[in-house]
């Protein structure tokens, strides 16, 4: 699995022979991205709010998985004609991945309007095996918290059965977490690497990467911080040594 960070909440996932895009906003500072460029065969949405899905239009090829009032409004608003509308709790099944939809805590108008609801945020563990109980110290799985607060699912469910190797949290505050709770997050999931999200896209959430370090280790996680510049991509089959 690679994992490469086109800036805020955007991150695309090669997996196999597969490609999957998360939260298409490439009008960020972090990227240089062109994403006409990028042919994902999925687009996962985390929520409806406009810095995650103001690109969709740019990916009608490809098979979209959200909510199913996302998939809704994406198919009648921005010309989506291949969805999967799921729920928190489902795992969507490709050829190479499995996609589960987990819990985020955070509101979720339509394009950040206050008349019409995505219904529940969401975020999505991907991984190359089936999630069961039974631990598997050979799978990979990335975990994108979407736009969240803290909340004890991350500690309860998450971590010991998705079980992420590398997790990305958002640490902008103001719209989510910030730093010390993001900090929190990471010492809950018990994963091995962090990645900052969904941070200096904006003025209200402009941060200092470092303040985010020093607060996962005031936790005493021994998770190692991640700050890829933006359009880096990350091989996690170097980085767990498989």
């Amino acid at each position: 699995m690679e994992i490469t960070w086109y800036g805020h909440s955007t991150f695309g996932v090669e997996i196999g022979d597969e490609s999957l895009l998360i939260d298409p906003f490439f009008d960020n500072p972090k990227t240089e991205t062109d994403p006409e460029e990028l042919d994902p065969d999925y687009v996962l949405i985390t929520h409806g709010h406009a810095d995650h899905i103001a690109d969709a239009d740019r990916f009608r090829g490809a098979h979209f998985v959200a909510t199913p009032e996302i998939i809704s409004y994406l198919t009648d608003e921005y010309g989506i004609e291949d969805g999967t509308g799921m729920n928190l709790g489902g795992t969507f099944e490709t050829e190479e991945a499995y996609v589960t939809m987990v819990r985020a805590d955070h509101s979720n108008g339509l394009d950040t309007d206050y008349g019409a609801t995505g219904g529940m945020p969401a975020g999505y563990v991907v991984s190359d095996t089936k999630p069961t109980q039974v631990a598997d110290s050979e799978s990979q799985a990335f975990y994108h918290a979407g736009d969240t607060s803290l909340h004890t699912e991350m500690r309860d469910v998450i971590a010991p059965y998705l079980e992420p190797d590398v997790v990305a949290v958002p640490i902008g505050d103001h719209f989510t977490m910030g730093p010390w709770q993001a900090a929190v997050a990471v010492d809950w999931l018990d994963a091995d690497y962090a990645v900052p999200i969904h941070y200096d896209t904006f003025p209200p959430i402009e941060q200092d990467t470092d303040d985010f370090e020093r607060e996962v280790d005031a936790t005493g996680s021994t998770a190692d911080v991640l700050v890829p510049d933006g359009d880096e991509s990350i091989d996690l089959d170097e980085l767990l040594g498989y």
